[in-house]
Order: structure tokens, then sequence, then C-alpha cells
């Protein structure tokens, strides 16, 4: 007995892994996984940028109740940023951590028998500052960190902020938290009772970052800073905020990262690129990199290596960081970046064609789909410091250009457009631009009055051809608002300016609307006879012009009770559409057939043409409204009010969010016969599907373009 309690004492017993975390906010399935990995001794690595919570992650699992029954004190934790990055060194530190009892060893050889005794578990922490492939002596430890992952009675756990680890290692995501992990470290370390909208703000604005919430949270308490103050420090000083009393700092663990061997060698283009990424929302398309940054030659090297370091991280097809890391690495002075202005150069020389379906790049365009967020953030920015400059604001036009063709909203550019003076040379052009944009979300109320600001301006400055153009703008409006009056008027003097000017494409154009208008006005005669001098003025070489009339002339005779005739006009633009891709005008299309089909209570075949127009406006969701309220009428006549009223709650939601005031009012409309009718439907015992009191709203009065 006396010689094993000696034996007992004579051996080492290691040291002690550090407590763990208070607590570990919104990890619990990601720790009950990473538990049940570890029991069975399945090497692991948690890979992510500092700050995220690896640490805290590896230290819940070191302390977990099933680890510590599965382990005992072999539960081992080794900080690999607190010795030199050598093999001697490291493995001085993993004997002494272990308890092995070796002194100096030079290989892993006389640890082996010590590691194969006994199951253990083993966090190397920060493991990058021994494994980045660039450092000194990492060509020794990795190695040997690879044999620790391979023995059968070790679990090895390393976290790192690079994604050189052992190839074995399981590799869990490390997502940021959710709102309600993200409030439970805030609060636990700051909760003075103030506003709590505030708070939520700033963590959608941190990204929901780990580190970055301490950090905020423990400022503000240190502090005592109530949430307003909070919010007003965080608007000024941004990033800078984040730092404690303690030399806690997110900029050193940003620093940190960009001091790592594996950066310093990605050159001197690396940090400017980084910059670059963190000036645009939605970082870089990786599509686009070749284009974009076309001097540096090794530029994809060079973005696969910020992944490595998880500076970086792919989403959604572009190259992104955390907001923190954002706010950190964006240039201060844009205009100072050489590269960001250049970037600019390559987006704007990109944006400067004119789109339209009947000219050549049309279909190329549509990258804008992707790209709108970071061009209107560019053309945001530059609009601000290079307010002088007309070459930025030249560009504005061919962006919402691009928008209304493939991706049609709102922008946050109209108060700049409408606050530039009056004799700006961008100004009028912009302004029918932003037009388009209004026309596109169904706002014709603001359309309006942008065009009649814009008519004054091209008045002034006598261009007639721009005069009339915006006349016949505004005639189409008028149509749309009711003031039939006005519209008439309106396009009727276009025309005449058409005549004096010989141009008989524009002379065609004000025919077009006056067409419509007479058939709002139930003059189908006239109507047709308008649409009929149009075709004979145009030479055909505008086919969605062309595409245009046989949809006008389907309304028409569709109005006239003449369905086969309709119909026959409406394939035809179908037929021209489809060979063109002329989207917009297959979705206007289908939702004419959809209607005259609902008419004759075929309703199938009516739901069918919705089906059909939907698939050609799928990023278009003031079209999609269209659609879905239209689909909305046919169910009430069908008779189903329940699955009607769903479809024009949703309808009325798209309308609400962009702004469509007219065709919100309609969807209230058609929601209150709908109610009225689930009403009778309940008082009579039956539902009543003759649709005799249905009076439905033309929702495919705008489908000429």
């Amino acid at each position: 007995m006396k010689s094993t309690i000696s034996c007992l004492r004579s051996t080492p017993l290691g040291e002690s892994p550090p407590p763990p975390p208070r607590a570990c906010f919104g990890r619990d399935e990601l720790i009950k996984d990473l538990v049940g990995l570890a029991q069975n001794l399945t090497p692991i690595a948690l890979i992510g940028p500092g700050g995220i919570g690896k640490t805290a992650i590896a230290l819940t699992i070191l302390h977990h109740d099933r680890i510590r029954e599965r382990f005992g004190d072999n539960r081992r934790f080794i900080r690999c940023d607190k010795f030199p990055a050598s093999r001697t060194h490291f493995l001085s530190r993993l004997s002494n951590v272990i308890g092995a009892g070796v002194d100096n060893p030079e290989d892993l050889t006389p640890l082996r028998p010590f590691l194969s005794s006994r199951e253990m578990i083993l966090v190397l922490d920060n493991a990058e500052s021994i494994l980045d492939p660039e450092g000194t002596g990492a060509q020794e430890i990795y190695p040997i960190v690879e044999e620790l992952s391979q023995l059968k009675t070790v679990c090895l756990c390393v976290t790192s902020r690079i994604t050189t680890v052992p190839r074995h290692c399981r590799r869990p995501a490390i997502l940021t938290l959710s709102m309600e992990s993200a409030c439970d470290i805030f609060y636990g370390i700051c909760d003075n009772g103030g506003r709590p909208d505030i708070v939520s703000n700033l963590l959608r604005r941190l990204d929901f970052h780990a580190l970055s919430i301490t950090l905020l949270a423990t400022t503000a308490s240190h502090n005592m800073w109530d949430y307003d103050r909070l919010s007003q420090e965080w608007d000024a000083h941004r990033v800078q905020v984040l730092r404690t009393d303690y030399n806690e700092s997110l900029i050193a663990t940003i620093e940190l990262s960009l001091a790592s061997p594996t950066f310093r060698e990605l050159g001197p283009d690396a940090r400017d690129l980084l910059s670059v990424i963190a000036f645009f929302p939605q970082g870089v398309n990786e599509n686009n990199i070749d284009w974009l940054f076309p001097a540096i030659s090794s530029r994809r090297t060079i973005f696969d290596k910020f992944c490595v370091l998880s500076l970086t991280h792919r989403s959604d097809g572009f190259i992104t960081m955390l907001a923190p890391l954002r706010d950190y690495l964006c240039p201060k002075d844009p205009a100072l970046s050489s590269l960001l202005r250049a970037t600019k150069d390559y987006y704007f020389s990109r944006l400067s064609i004119e789109v339209h379906p009947n000219n050549p790049g049309f279909e190329e365009a549509q990258w804008i789909v992707s790209e709108d967020i970071n061009v209107e953030h560019l053309l945001d920015v530059f609009t601000t410091i290079d307010a002088d400059s007309n070459s930025i604001w030249d560009v504005c036009p061919f962006f919402m250009e691009h928008l209304y063709w493939h991706k049609r909203r709102l922008v946050v550019l109209g108060p700049k457009f409408e606050g530039l003076p009056d004799d700006h040379r961008s100004k009028p052009v912009c302004l029918v631009m932003l037009s388009w944009v209004f026309e596109s979300v169904g706002n014709d109320a603001e359309r309006k009055r942008l065009l009649v600001h814009t008519l004054k301006l091209w008045r002034e400055r006598g261009n007639d051809s721009q005069v009339a153009r915006t006349l016949w703008y505004l005639a189409d409006v008028n149509r749309m608002l009711d003031c039939t009056v006005e519209g008439f008027q309106q396009a009727k003097e276009a025309l005449e300016i058409y005549k004096q000017l010989n141009d008989r494409q524009g002379q065609a154009r004000a025919l077009q609307i006056l067409a419509r208008l007479f058939l709002g006005d139930e003059q189908f005669d006239a109507a047709e006879e308008a649409v009929s001098q149009a075709m004979n003025l145009q030479d055909g070489s505008d086919q969605l012009l062309v595409c245009r009339y046989h949809v006008l002339l389907g309304d028409i005779y569709d109005s006239k009770g003449k369905t086969g005739k309709a119909i026959n006009h409406y394939e035809m633009a179908l037929r021209i559409a489809s060979f063109f891709n002329y989207h917009d005008q297959q979705f206007w299309t289908h939702l004419a057939l959809a209607e005259l089909f609902s008419k004759q209570k075929r309703f199938d075949q009516a739901h069918a043409q919705i089906e059909r127009a939907k698939s050609h406006v799928a990023n278009d969701f003031y079209c999609l409204g269209r659609a879905t309220g239209l689909c909305a009428q046919i169910l009430v006549m069908e008779g189903r009010c329940e699955d009607a009223k769903s479809e024009i709650l949703r309808a009325a939601d798209v309308y609400g969010k962009l702004g469509a005031a007219k065709d919100v009012e309609d969807c209230k409309e058609i929601l209150r016969d709908i109610e009225e009718k689930m009403k009778m439907s309940i008082d009579s015992g039956e539902l009543d599907s003759s649709g005799s009191r249905w009076s439905p709203v033309n929702v495919t009065t705008s489908h000429t373009g």
C-alpha cells in the first residue's frame, strides 16, 4: 500500500483547465453535438473569426457534466499563443499540461506511452499561433498535432482562426448569435431598464457578434451610460467604443488576425482589398472579382486566404465579413482609397449602357439583380463626397434604368435627386428615371408629382423632344389616376409636338397612350383606330412596341366582347415576347388572358395563366402583388372566399411595403366585398359561388409598360 501511494504521488498531476464561462448563450444544440463527438473521441476543430465564441464553447465542453464523467481529471487546455511557435516549446508545454513528466521532449515518442495509457480530452486554444503555414515552426508542429488527432485515446479539440487544422477534425459551423441570445449576453452585463428597441438595433448592427456585444455592454456598464447615450456614442465612434478599461478591445482582436504570417504574406494589396470588401454592404461578388480587380494578379488567391483566415466568409455568392470587422476596416475617407475609386469606375463603366429589351446586352444587365445594394451604396456615398462631379450624377439614371427592367424597387437616392438645383444638367433625367421607379411599384401619385416638375424643367430648357416625351408619360399616369381629361390633353399635345418634329416613333407612342385613354373611356372604335395609326407609323424595328400593340388590341377586343380576336392578339403578343425574352410583356399578357378566362368562368385556365405570369417576374414584387390580387378575385368568383381573403391580404401587404396607395385601397375594397360574401354565406348556410355581386377591379390596366 505504501509503495502504491508513493508511486501515485510521484506521478505528475498535470494542469487543470481554466474555469468555464459564466454562461454560453445560444450554443445549446452545438454544445450537445460537440459533447457527443468528444465522448466518442472524435477530433474537433472550432474555426471562426476572433470573438465569435470559440474558446467559450471549448471551455463549456471541457466542464460539461458528461465530459467530466467521461474523462475525469484528464481534461487539458493549452493556450497556444502563450509560448513561441516552435516544436520544442510546444512539446514541452504539452508534456507539462498533460502531466507526462518528460522534460524537454524532442518529439512525440517519449509522450506516446503516457498518451496511450489513458483517455483524455485536449484543447489547443488559438491554434493558429502554431499552425499558420507561413509561421515559423508550423511545418514541424503540424505533423505532431495531426498525430494527436489520430490517437485512439485522445479527443483533440482545436480552436483556430484559420482553416489549417488536422484533416480528420469535424468542423461544425459556428454561427453568429440569435437576437434572444445576444440580448441575454447584453442584459447579463448591463441592464438599466432603458428602451429595449435601442439595444436590439445596436445588436443587429453588431451582427450579433459575441465579443462585440460583451465589450459594448461592459463599456456601457463601466461608464454608467443609459441606452440613448450608448447609441449616440456608437453612432459617433463606432468600433472605437468596443474597448474596456482592462485593455480588451475588438480592434486588438482584429489586428491580431491581420498580424498573422499568412496575412502578411499576401502582400500590400491585401489590406486595401479588405477595405473594399468592408465598404460594400454585400461584400464582393465572387463572379465579379476578375473585372473589379484586374490590376491585382493574385486576387483570387488573396480572397481565398481571407476566408482561410476567417476574416471573411462566403454568403450567397459574395465574399463578405461581419459588421464589426466591416466598421473597423472600411476606409475612413472613401475618396482617398485608390483601389475603391478604381472599383467604382469599373462599376460605373458597366452601368453606363442604355438598358432596353431591344438592345444588345439586355440579358447581361441582369447582374444588377444581385449587385443592386452595393451599387446603390456606392452611388449614395460618392454623390455625397463628389457632389460636384457630373460623372457621378450621370450614372444614377442608368442605375435606376437597370432596376426598372430587372429589379423593380424603391431607391434611397430620391431625396438627393430632388435636392439638386433645377439648373443641374442631370436633374430632369434623374427625376424621369425616379418616376419610372415609382411606376414600377405602383405609386402613381409620386410618379405624377415628379413628372410635373420634370415637364417644367424641360420647358424652361426649350427641349421639345423631352417635353413631348414627358407629356406622354404624364398622360399615361393621369390615365392610371382616372384624370382622363388631363390625360387626353397631354397625349394630344405630345402628338402635335412629335408631328412638328417629324418623329414617327414619338407619334406612335403618343397614339398608343391615346388608345389606352380611349379604351378607359369606353370609346372602343377610337381606341382601335389609334392603335392602327400607331402601327402604321412605326417601321416594326421596335418589336417591344409591336408586342404592346397586340396586347392593347387584345384588351380592346376583349372589351368589345370579341373573345376570339382578343385571344388571337394576346397569343401573337406572347409569341413575340417569348422570342425576344420580353418577360415583362409575357407577364402582363398572361395576366390579361387570366382575366379573360375568369370572365368566362374557365377558372382552371385562369389560374394556369396566373402561374405562367408569375414565372416571368420572380424579382418584381409589385407585379407579383398584381397577380396575387387577380388570383383573389378569381377565387371569390369560384366561391373560395377564405382562400381569396388570404391572397388579397398578401397582395395588400406587398403594396403597403412598396407605397402603392391606390392598389392598397383597391385591396381594401376587394377585402370588404370578400367579407360581405363570407357573411352572406354564413347567414344563408351556403357559399354563393355565382359571383353575381362581384365587380372585379381591372388589375391589368398597366400591362403596356
